[in-house]
């Protein structure tokens, strides 16, 4: 059974010998259908079960000769199976093989992919709670906007890796799919109950309908699945990356002892980690578009999607897989620094309680943009000289019309914006 080859590591999933086995497996499959249906000796089935093998050298010489890689392959298992081998192949296309042999494929690199969500899941948890109160500043447009807490930024990755899990389950069953339907997929040389079979023993379910290959819109949806989860990655790799900047600093990618950072300058703790992420990212985004450009094909099949296949599913999974261990390496060795959150968090000297004031002057009962242009007036007179907003706030006679001293002190305070934290945690981790 194929049970035994499953969930090697990543890279062997798409080298020769996998790929051979699989196939090997199939053709056992294919005969021992045939034989239930009577339509080949039984005994013929069981020496071919027994004595079936292939040897990957010899393939490979065969293939510079045929220029075929399936008809080198079942001529190398041919020879090994002697009289029987005229009941080998009966009925079958090269993409029962090919396309069936990547569903098992894919399926056995999607359950590494979804192990490594999980663990990236966990880790994400596990921060997120540990910093669930650490306030820091947040930013849109890169700009100072207002509180948040570090925990609230890593618990956003939590919900959207959770998410992505989701997703690559669904496309995983979307891809776990096989088909032994012929030339053109009219069954018309092997029976659909040989196809289910097959693919029932191989751990698939048998496409509903097919030409000569399985329809690429199910790899196109795998492949932009993984390219979804490629950018959550990504984003996160691009978070880190901002505060790691000397400007910000209030996180850092871990820095190993004796690692290197320039072979110029000794002082340099560069994010490499993350912008090596946020780099292969953009290939997983290249291979989708491959994928969804491989969809449409002539008539019932042609060749030009095959090549470019070979290329971009081991290529994204391998390098999802690498993209996801880093970044678990990355969370686990993250390295925080809350009294440079605290130290931004004051940077703008109360600049960041703007909207809590304007909140105020309206619920005392001035119209919005008659109070936003108080407050802007305050902000801009800050921006420019370095001063204290609340205190340019108390000095406009304007503003102290409707805002006291006592009012004031209660506007500028932190905990108001973190009030609703553990709500949220609440419904990020209520599964927990």
């Amino acid at each position: 059974m194929i049970k035994r080859y499953s969930l090697p590591e990543m890279s062997a999933i798409w080298g020769d010998e996998f790929k051979f086995k699989t196939m090997l497996e199939i053709e056992i499959l294919a005969a021992e259908a045939l034989a239930k249906q009577k339509k080949i000796p039984s005994a013929s089935a069981k020496r071919i079960r027994r004595k079936a093998k292939f040897n990957l050298n010899k393939i490979l010489e065969l293939e510079k000769k045929t220029q075929h890689d399936v008809v080198a392959f079942v001529t190398n298992v041919a020879q090994n199976i002697g009289s029987d081998a005229k009941y080998l192949h009966i009925g079958l296309t090269s993409s029962d093989l090919l396309d069936t042999t990547l569903g098992v494929q894919l399926k056995s690199a999607s359950d590494i992919l979804i192990r490594d969500l999980n663990q990236l899941l966990s880790v994400l948890s596990a921060k997120a709670k540990k910093y669930r109160d650490m306030v820091c500043i947040g930013r849109t447009h890169g700009v100072h906007a207002e509180p948040t807490t570090f925990g609230l930024k890593l618990a956003l990755f939590y919900d959207e890796t959770r998410r992505n899990i989701k997703r690559l389950q669904e496309a995983k069953e979307e891809i776990s799919v096989g088909k032994i339907s012929g030339a053109v997929g009219t069954y018309a040389n092997i029976s659909p109950a040989a196809e289910s079979y097959i693919c029932k023993r191989l751990g698939l379910k048998a496409a509903k309908i097919s030409t000569q290959i399985i329809q690429r819109d199910v790899y196109a949806q795998y492949m932009g699945t993984l390219a979804v989860i490629g950018a959550t990655l990504e984003k996160l790799a691009l978070e880190i990356r901002h505060l790691q900047r000397t400007e910000v600093y209030e996180a850092e990618e871990p820095f190993g002892k004796g690692q290197k950072g320039s072979s110029a300058m000794p002082h340099k703790r560069n994010p490499v980690i993350c912008e090596r992420i946020c780099g292969l990212a953009r290939l997983l985004r290249a291979n989708a578009l491959v994928a969804f450009e491989n969809v449409a094909l002539w008539h019932e099949r042609d060749i030009s999607h095959s090549s470019a296949e070979r290329v971009i599913f081991p290529d994204s999974t391998i390098i999802l897989d690498y993209m996801l261990n880093k970044a678990i390496q990355v969370i686990k060795g993250l390295n925080v620094y809350p009294e440079n959150m605290l130290s931004n968090l004051v940077k703008t000297k109360g600049l960041i309680f703007s909207q809590r004031v304007l909140l105020a002057l309206m619920h005392e009962g001035l119209p919005r943009p008659k109070a936003y242009d108080l407050v802007q007036r305050a902000a801009m007179k800050t921006w420019r000289q370095g001063s204290d907003f609340k205190d340019n706030l108390s000095q406009d006679r304007e503003v102290s019309c409707y805002l006291d001293g006592r009012s004031m002190e209660k506007i500028f305070d932190l905990d108001y914006y973190l009030r609703n934290v553990n709500k949220i945690f609440s419904r990020v981790f209520q599964k927990d």
